[in-house]
């Protein structure tokens, strides 16, 4: 975990969070365990149901419909929802934020979603656009949990014309208070580095799943008595949401395309290499693998 310096009172009086699915409510949990994140916390959902399952979990103190109404004494508002709806819930409560909050967001692209949020933006409210790099595959309130952002790392991609440097410093401090490790870069870095160690092994994992759903019947019964460790790890990775997914592809497109297009030229090498018998190419290629997980786990981060 990450050490953090000590503080007078929780970070926030007023933290709203707009979509408390795996992120928010993990942020919610972590904040109502520590109580050094906010004193008062609001929870934002449309669904219905999603808002009585808040409640049953005690992870708020309010539990609203109404974006608008909940962002008025806010002195934070951290946008949860899928990156295709960024742009619609920020022009929402933007107008109603009052002078001197902070926005920020936990989407998983950066470029598409600023752009969506720029427009709406007022001189009086600094903007800390993030990304914390943690999550499962399950969704919905039920799957957060306070630990979930222990020892993960957040990036933080600052602009320059509507983020302070004291806004910056307190949403650092908030995913810090989370147990996250924290990063700045540029938002067109993030969205290539996550288009290889996240956006790509997840359209992988989708495709695989789906290559084996469309073998014969008989073959695709044997693929899922006989799966093995290998093959689970793309299942557990193709059961995550898929409408937060679609959204991710969709606005990542060009750096996952540059990255998928890479890839397909390194699969067709190794395909030559086990065509022609080129057994040195291929240990090589096994033992890179190697050493990336060695590194993982050397940083924590497997």
């Amino acid at each position: 975990m990450v050490d953090t310096p000590a503080q007078d009172g929780p970070l926030f009086d007023t933290l709203v969070v707009i979509g408390p699915g795996l992120i928010g409510a993990s942020v919610l949990h972590r904040a109502r365990r520590d109580k050094t994140i906010a004193r008062k916390l609001i929870a934002v959902d449309i669904n219905p149901a999603f808002r009585d399952r808040v409640r049953e979990l005690g992870i708020a103190d309010d539990v609203t419909g109404d974006a608008v109404a909940a962002v008025k004494d806010a002195d934070c508002v951290m946008l949860c929802v899928p990156v295709g709806a960024m742009g619609e819930v920020a022009a929402a409560v933007i107008p109603a934020m009052k002078a001197g909050a902070i926005l920020t967001d936990t989407g998983s692209t950066k470029v598409s979603v600023i752009e969506s949020i720029r427009p709406f933006l007022r001189s009086d409210i600094a903007y800390v656009p993030a990304h914390p790099m943690a999550g499962t595959e399950y969704s919905g309130p039920d799957a957060g949990f306070a630990t979930l952002f222990d020892d993960r790392w957040c990036l933080l991609t600052p602009l320059p014309d509507s983020t302070s440097l004291g806004s910056v410093e307190t949403v650092t401090k908030l995913w810090q208070l989370c147990g996250a490790r924290t990063r700045e870069m540029a938002p067109e870095h993030h969205d290539r580095v996550c288009a290889i160690v996240s956006h790509l092994p997840h359209l992988l994992a989708f495709t695989i799943c789906g290559t084996a759903d469309d073998l014969a019947d008989q073959t695709r019964s044997e693929v899922l008595e006989f799966a093995a460790s290998g093959f689970r790890d793309f299942t557990r990775i193709a059961a995550s949401d898929p409408v937060m997914w679609r959204d991710i592809f969709l606005s990542n497109r060009e750096a996952i395309l540059e990255m998928l297009a890479r890839f397909l030229e390194d699969a067709q090498t190794m395909a030559r290499a086990i065509r022609w018998g080129d057994s040195d190419y291929i240990v090589d290629c096994i033992e890179r693998g190697r050493r990336i997980r060695r590194s993982l786990l050397e940083n924590r981060q497997a």
